[in-house]
């Protein structure tokens, strides 16, 4: 599949998402409220077969912040980025760990450094941080580090 043909089909399963094609490879940007169903979709569909999450990450706008997930096809070695914007004070999303296995590890990171609720998560707990960071969020631009002065 080539990226005008993965433009093409995604622009025939969602017509009112338009693909940004500045960066080299094709993004699409979605509303909370359309992100599983779009996901889910993107995974199933016969066409598309994004069977492969190979980065999940968040940053941090200090306006909101935005998860930004990388989906590739095995078989058509494709990739898609899928954006979605999240409010900053309550920044909640639905969890994708039931469809990609490898999202669990990486959503449980974003929880700890960026305070992302992932909603219906199997086991949303700090991975990297020890005990007692629990809301303190160390990758948020507002995060100020008493001890090593950190301010940015």
């Amino acid at each position: 599949m080539t990226k005008d043909e993965l433009k093409i089909k995604l622009q025939e399963l969602f017509p009112a998402t338009i693909p940004d094609e500045t960066a080299e490879w094709l993004t699409i940007n979605l509303a909370v409220p359309d992100f599983l169903k779009t996901v889910e979709l993107l995974r199933n569909d016969p066409v598309l077969k994004m069977d492969y999450l190979f980065c999940l990450t968040c940053v941090d706008w200090k306006t909101h912040l935005t998860m930004v997930y990388h989906f590739t096809s095995t078989g058509h070695r494709q990739p898609l980025v899928v954006k979605v914007n999240l409010d900053r004070n309550k920044p909640e999303i639905q969890t994708v760990s039931q469809i990609w296995r490898t999202a669990e590890f990486n959503e449980r990171e974003a929880y700890e450094m960026f305070g992302v609720n992932f909603l219906n998560h199997p086991d949303l707990r700090l991975l990297i941080l020890p005990d007692g960071w629990e809301g303190k969020n160390p990758m948020r631009k507002d995060f100020e580090d008493p001890v090593n002065m950190i301010k940015l």
